[in-house]
């Protein structure tokens, strides 16, 4: 029993050191089909009805100006793309009305990308 407890602690601190290093990603979402992948550059998703969320930690290695777009074709429902800070407050939101900012990020700060998905249908 002991040693159950202990590879449950381990595997815990494993999926915690994966988010923190933005590697693994927290979601909530009810779907048909949903595929996403992070990447360096970009993250992508693929879905085929979707209503939820999906968060993972983003790492920015440099002080500069980043610009962030959302590409979406979407024949029903909403999607939107947050960028929120270390203490999770929103700096930038993006939608389908807005999908193009700009801002200036901290190389050595944690950032959250947060997607939300209302009834998303491609």
């Amino acid at each position: 029993m002991l040693a159950y407890l202990i590879i449950a602690a381990l595997m815990g601190a494993l999926i915690y050191l994966l988010y923190r290093q933005g590697l693994a990603s927290s979601k909530c979402i009810t779907a048909v089909l949903f595929v996403f992948r992070p990447g360096r550059q970009a993250d992508s998703a693929f879905l085929d009805s979707c209503t939820g969320w999906i968060r993972h930690v983003g790492r920015f290695r440099q002080n500069r100006t980043y610009e962030f777009r959302l590409e979406c074709q979407l024949s029903a429902g909403s999607t939107e793309a947050a960028l929120l800070d270390c203490q999770k407050r929103e700096l930038l939101r993006l939608n389908q009305d807005n999908c193009r900012g700009k801002i200036e990020l901290s190389g050595n700060s944690r950032y959250y990308l947060r997607w939300e998905f209302k009834e998303a249908l491609i």
